[in-house]
């Protein structure tokens, strides 16, 4: 590269942070939410620029709470062992015999994955799941789901804990019930309870789409919970999406400022939502929430 590309390139970086500035201060003390998605993990090139981008969020000042899923890992270890796994509008049935390998799934290996590679960069990460610290107490979901819970009690004390020692929390959706059982959770039910619990600035909603689409199928940019409710009515919104808006609306009814739907394998996506003027897939706020910026002003 010839002296003159070099100092091109440096001058762009240099502008590009400047005008970072005022989302950066936008965001310092905030709590942000993600839910990395398992389709969203990607390679391991994929998972160190996560990483890495976390990070650097802490960094900044920003409180990170990371809650993953692991859905294509634990079909892979179903399979392996042999172990049949169906699904009821769109949710694993979880016995016993699956839940086992749910737990091994979702808190030993995607878990500390997650954790090694922000370690791997530099930053704090402290892997559990929502049985720690009874973080997350769950009741059963519906009985024809078996051991699937459904989040009614959120204690979020261990997660101040964590920002307060400057660490970043990692966490498996699995809970407890009252009688001590272990539930599993849907990973954007999760996160959203998460969220709303914690009062969070945002809920990012990592995935494998860019985003909620109209009529036409262009991505949506930012949405109400009204216009949510009436692209669900009119069937614009349906199958798979279906859940994620569900999600984005009960954590903005619980108190989160706003949730975004993203696609998790593009670079660098939660600093281009949070860090740039046009954000990156589609923000969704409460009806009579004034319009969010997309930007460092309040």
């Amino acid at each position: 590269m010839k002296a003159r590309d070099m100092n091109r390139d440096w001058i762009a970086t240099a502008r590009t942070l400047s005008e970072a500035l005022p989302y950066l201060q936008r965001y310092t003390g905030a709590i942000v939410v993600i839910k990395l998605g398992g389709h969203a993990m990607g390679s391991d090139e994929a998972m160190e620029t996560f990483a890495r981008d976390v990070v650097l969020m802490r960094q900044v000042g920003v409180n990170p709470v990371i809650v993953h899923g692991g859905g294509p890992m634990i079909n892979q270890m179903l399979e392996k062992l042999a172990i049949k796994s169906e699904f009821v509008n769109g949710k694993r049935v979880t016995d016993a015999a699956t839940m086992e390998v749910v737990e091994m799934v979702l808190s030993g290996q995607v878990n500390k994955r997650i954790v090694a590679a922000i370690n791997g960069q530099g930053g704090r990460a402290v892997g559990l799941s929502g049985k720690d610290a009874q973080l997350i107490t769950c009741t059963p979901s519906h009985p024809d789901l078996g051991l699937v819970g459904e989040p009614t009690e959120i204690d979020p004390t261990i997660l101040h804990t964590l920002f307060s020692a400057g660490m970043i929390p990692v966490i498996a959706p699995l809970g407890a019930g009252h009688e001590g059982e272990t539930y599993n959770i849907n990973g954007d039910t999760a996160a959203g309870a998460i969220a709303a619990a914690l009062k969070a600035d945002r809920l990012l909603l990592l995935t494998d789409i860019d985003g909620v689409r109209d009529a036409e199928g262009r991505v949506v940019t930012e949405l109400s919970a009204e216009q949510i409710r009436q692209m669900t009515r009119d069937g614009i919104i349906a199958g798979g999406m279906i859940p994620k808006t569900e999600t984005a609306l009960a954590a903005i009814d619980g108190g989160v400022r706003a949730v975004v739907i993203l696609d998790g394998r593009a670079p660098n996506a939660t600093l281009l939502e949070l860090f740039t003027e046009h954000g990156a897939g589609s923000l969704i706020r409460g009806n009579n929430t004034p319009r969010v910026p997309r930007s460092g002003q309040s």
